[in-house]
């Protein structure tokens, strides 16, 4: 059996050219340039005045889109690209090494491609912020960056578990992420306010912080937000969010567990279902 390490490289590489000459990858990257900059323009616009705000601001106001696009994103370009296809399947995975390694190293090379596109748009965008307001709170523009690559991540390794088991099947793949997107994204929250508000408070509080720390948008979006702005992201929230968990580097621990739980689950089950399925 071949090293896994020269087959991940190999498949990422392979990955990582393909995605890099995606034309819909290059919009991505010009979307996130375009949002980072317009939003970083709007703030002053609504308030009557011009230029562009600093980079905390603008990090603060980026938190939410990048939530709900980052997401969607990295299910849709990893559904497209990890979706095992009928014949050039077979032919990739009749070779002497395991679906495994392929599969991990399919699923980097979308990830450092999709990670560069964030980089470069964030990175453009930083750049005008830069000649235009200084560099003050850059390190909070830095921290939505990783958030932005930490979640494509976990995003990715769900639409890995989608698509090994459903092997030339892109159509089906694509509707279930839209699914998935829509349930992490919308629905969760909701249905975790629906059952918080049946609750006593005490109990509702409990239920609402362990609702933000089980859903990994949730938990990416309180990791950012502490990141960016301390413990007065979120007002009395954050008091009660730090007392339950004991303060704020115990929460920002149970944050990085819970992305690192919704990365290595889905991966292990993609795993198992790619190594299981007829090809």
């Amino acid at each position: 059996m071949t090293s896994i390490w020269p087959v991940l490289w190999l498949c990422a590489r392979h990955e990582l050219v393909l995605a890099v000459r995606s034309r819909w990858l290059q919009l991505f990257a010009v979307v996130f340039a375009a949002l980072a900059l317009a939003i970083a323009g709007a703030g002053y616009v609504l308030s009557g005045g011009h230029g562009l705000q600093d980079f905390s601001r603008t990090a603060v106001s980026l938190v939410q889109v990048v939530l709900l696009l980052v997401p969607l994103a990295a299910l849709v370009f990893g559904g497209l690209a990890l979706t095992p296809e009928r014949g050039a399947a077979e032919l990739l995975y009749s070779q002497p090494v395991s679906r495994g390694a392929i599969l991990l190293g399919r699923m980097l090379g979308v990830w450092m491609a999709l990670s560069a596109a964030e980089l470069v748009g964030f990175g453009a965008a930083g750049l005008v912020m830069q000649s235009q307001s200084g560099i003050d709170g850059w390190w909070r523009y830095g921290a939505l960056i990783g958030t932005a690559v930490a979640i494509t991540g976990v995003f990715l390794a769900i639409a890995a578990l989608l698509a090994s088991g459903n092997a030339g099947r892109r159509t089906r793949v694509l509707a279930t992420a839209l699914v998935v997107w829509f349930v992490a994204v919308v629905v969760f929250d909701i249905a975790a306010l629906g059952a918080a508000s049946l609750l006593r408070s005490g109990s509702a509080s409990r239920l609402l912080i362990a609702a933000t720390l089980v859903n990994p948008v949730d938990a990416a979006r309180t990791g950012a937000l502490l990141a960016i702005e301390g413990t007065a992201a979120f007002g009395g929230a954050s008091l009660a969010l730090l007392r339950f968990t004991g303060g704020p580097a115990t929460t920002a621990g149970l944050v990085v567990l819970s992305l690192l739980a919704w990365l290595v689950a889905p991966l292990v089950l993609a795993v198992r279902a790619l190594s299981r399925a007829d090809i």
